[in-house]
């Protein structure tokens, strides 16, 4: 007659799992009881030797035995087990590889700067914190006029994610952004639009095509001037404030644009930062708005009507 149970002596020689374990695995729910023998011993089904397999092998991956269990009893299926912890181990392996940079940028410095570092870098060690504190604190500075898409464009290019493979002076650069906007009225730049505000959207729209303009003309290595870039940036304020594009409109925009051309000190550090935190994938807004602010004098000087700086 075929043998249909075990009990638990017989499953340990055949797996080679100690009895002891055995045992832990039934009392945790692993291993299912059939039925228990007139003695009141526990005895296995066909389904034990299965489920004593795929244990084994889950436990040579280091798997806990609570996500084991959720595995065995249908909780949840082996892929979805695997995805939840490669994301967990891509995780930890993002924390060690920061760990690493920031001991690096401790490590590569003197006893002075040293200390300096340390005290900015620990406020970076948290790494989905870190980046909730960039956005929390940007969604409470930038208007609220804004257009949402626009908004919420501006917060990823501020408040950018904390890299997973980041050199020293990356992981420095995002502490050093933690600590700007720590600084008391660390200022902002959209305090100096109010008639723009008024139109909002259609001014952020005709800014995007400005801006979008300046990328491309700078990413060509041009140097600032009279073009489509500067064009674009004037008519966009010219609209706003219900003016034509004239050559008096563009002495009195220089004139506006050129008393912010630098920004806040502290804020064209903070995008110099972002800038190298983020492998200069972020355009740095401060150097786009000189060299639109420039273009602007120089088409200014074509008209004679004043002479760039």
């Amino acid at each position: 007659m075929t043998q249909d149970t075990w009990s638990i002596g017989e499953l340990a020689t055949g797996t080679g799992v100690p009895v002891k374990t055995l045992r832990y695995y039934s009392d945790s729910g692993l291993l299912p009881v059939a039925r228990r023998s007139t003695g009141g011993h526990r005895r296995y089904g066909p389904e034990a030797w299965e489920r004593i397999r795929v244990i084994r092998h889950l436990r040579a991956l280091d798997m806990p035995i609570a996500t084991i269990t959720q595995v065995v009893t249908g909780e949840c299926s082996l892929g979805e087990l695997v995805a939840t912890e490669l994301e967990a181990v891509q995780e930890r392996l993002t924390e060690l590889r920061w760990r690493q940079a920031t001991l690096a940028s401790l490590d590569d410095c003197g006893s002075e700067e040293r200390l300096r570092r340390l005290e900015i870098l620990a406020r970076v060690q948290q790494l989905p914190q870190a980046r909730r504190t960039l956005t929390d604190h940007w969604y409470r500075e930038l208007c609220t006029a804004m257009p949402k898409n626009r908004l919420d464009i501006m917060i990823a290019m501020l408040s950018p994610d904390p890299p997973q493979d980041p050199e020293p002076a990356t992981v420095l650069a995002y502490a050093e952004m933690h600590l700007l906007i720590s600084t008391p009225s660390f200022t902002r730049w959209t305090q100096d639009h109010g008639e723009e505000m008024k139109d909002g959207p259609a001014f952020y729209g005709e800014i995007d095509q400005a801006a979008a303009l300046t990328v491309t003309a700078m990413a060509q290595g041009l140097a600032p001037g009279a073009g489509e870039a500067v064009n674009a940036f004037v008519s966009a304020h010219a609209r706003a404030r219900r003016e034509s594009d004239t050559p008096a409109f563009r002495e009195y925009l220089h004139g506006l644009v050129s008393k912010s051309s630098g920004f806040d000190p502290r804020l064209e550090r903070y995008w110099a930062l972002v800038a190298t935190a983020t492998g200069g994938r972020v355009l740095n807004m401060t150097v786009a708005h000189r060299w639109l602010t420039d273009g602007l004098a120089l088409s200014l000087a074509e008209q004679g009507r004043t002479r760039p700086e």
